[in-house]
Order: structure tokens, then sequence, then C-alpha cells
């Protein structure tokens, strides 16, 4: 069985009126890169704002595998450490 390795992580951070998108590290948002976003009125609605969610994964998955020839397995979903929270976020 292979051991599921953590490189990084995607955080959507409410900023404003933008719900902003960040691959970060798996334990920090220190050198996190902004990768996209998207006005919040344009996901107040429940399914358009998981279809975001998973482009936004999908996106990076194939990031990773056209960078590492492996695409990744898994996406777990976890509330933002309260660190880590601001405002809606």
């Amino acid at each position: 069985m292979k051991k599921i390795t953590q490189i990084g992580r995607l955080a959507f951070r409410v900023e404003g009126m933008w719900w902003t998108v960040y691959f970060a590290a798996p334990d920090t948002m220190d050198g996190a890169v902004e990768i996209a976003r998207i006005a919040m009125g344009a996901v107040q609605n429940e399914e358009r704002k998981r279809a975001f969610m998973e482009l936004m994964k999908d996106a990076l998955d194939e990031f990773i595998e056209e960078k590492t020839g492996e695409r990744p397995s898994h996406w777990g979903e976890t509330r933002a450490p309260e660190s880590e929270r601001s405002g809606r976020a």
C-alpha cells in the first residue's frame, strides 16, 4: 500500500468581496501562492461554490501530474486552523 504524502493544500479564503484560492504548505500560509479568485456573489449558490472548488482541485491535480508524473488521488476537507482564520475565512 502506498503512503499518502501531503505536499500542499488548497486554502479558500474570503477576502472582502472575493473568495481567494491559495496553494499553501500543509501546515502554514507562509509563502502561499494565490492561484485564483472569484467574486463572492458568484459562489453564493452552493452548487456553483462546489463546482468552483472542484475546478480548483482539478486544475491543481493536473499541474501536479504534469510536474511529478503522478496525479494526486486524495483530497480531504478540513477547516482552517483558528490561527489562519480572518473575517469570514
